[in-house]
């Protein structure tokens, strides 16, 4: 049977171009990107890597890649998106990730923004879930100047599932947004979202989450947690997670949490011969770590690790 007739048995969603206007730029002006097409049945043995590498030796440049992710039933399959850029370049990426799950299908989604450090990003990734299907999201920001990541996910159908994971770490006078929806439309779906921020410098943080749970959205399990860490007194972090509940018979809970390092563990540590450098490190990489240490791909996990390192306290002394 041809691609394009198994496709047209899956609900491929688009991006919003009516009410996005990122999503529409990078719908008008789009030259490249990824299609990634897994038939029924099918899984991958080992993660699919797509690298977006932007330079601009000249003059700032724009690029807008554009991705389109379709898992069949019961496929399963890993893949990592990176963009990255030449140290120093101006540039702005403006880019869209589209993901469709069919019936029992199971996606570990990493995403790994390294941007350079006067770079602009801007991304959405936009989830559609069958039935039973598994979505498993990993978004990681630690470059740009200026950034923001966007994750929509709409549970469709009964019993799906999606775990959102986030650990953005801004230094200097970075700015990060991260903006997260969660729509719950069908019932007996479970969703899971940790994202951690640490900001030191003149750094500026933002999550804005938001969880909806329709009508018929019964016995849905839902759960949004947001913690950050202010590393210096001008660092500043804006957290809004949010619960829309309109269904009666849901199991909901969320929570934020801002504050700065522990005193009493910070004294612990130094009362045990740490110097103040080194036990600030220790229990920011603690702090961090959490979110570094679900990630299932080694090679992703080795450099989230070794970002951390470069960017903590005290590293590397």
């Amino acid at each position: 049977m041809p691609i394009l007739h198994r496709l047209h048995d899956l609900d491929v969603s688009t991006g919003d171009d009516q009410h996005d206007a990122l999503t529409a730029l990078n719908t008008a002006f789009v030259e490249d990107g990824a299609f990634i097409y897994l038939p029924a049945g099918a899984e991958l043995q080992g993660p699919i890597h797509l690298l977006f590498l932007s330079t601009a030796p000249a003059k700032p440049t724009l690029s807008q890649p554009r991705n389109l992710i379709l898992l069949g039933e019961g496929s399963r399959a890993t893949i990592v998106e990176t963009y990255a850029g030449i140290p120093g370049d101006v540039y702005c990426t403006n880019a869209v990730t589209e993901v469709v799950l069919g019936e029992n299908a199971h996606l570990h989604h990493y995403k790994l923004q390294e941007e350079s450090a006067r770079a602009f990003h801007i991304a959405l990734t936009q989830v559609r879930h069958g039935r039973h299907s598994r979505f498993t999201s990993h978004s990681l920001a630690i470059g740009a100047a200026l950034a923001r990541n966007e994750v929509r996910t709409l549970l469709a159908s009964e019993g799906s599932e999606c775990t959102l994971n986030g650990l953005y770490m801004a230094t200097g006078k970075q700015h990060l947004d991260n903006r997260t929806l969660i729509d719950h439309q069908g019932p007996r779906c479970t969703s899971r979202e940790l994202y951690k921020g640490v900001l030191d410098g003149q750094s500026r943080g933002v999550f804005s989450g938001r969880v909806l749970v329709r009508h018929d959205a019964q016995k849905t399990d839902a759960s949004q947690t947001n913690k950050n860490l202010l590393l210096s007194k001008d660092a500043r972090v804006h957290s809004t997670p949010a619960l829309e509940i309109l269904a009666d018979d849901v199991k909901c809970r969320h929570g934020s949490t801002i504050g700065q390092l522990d005193a009493a563990a910070l004294f612990y540590l130094r009362s045990r011969g740490i110097g103040e450098e080194d036990a600030r490190a220790l229990l920011t990489w603690a702090f961090a770590s959490d979110v570094a240490a679900r990630l299932t791909v080694p090679e992703v996990r080795a450099e989230v690790e070794r970002a951390l390192g470069l960017r903590l306290p005290g590293a590397g002394s």
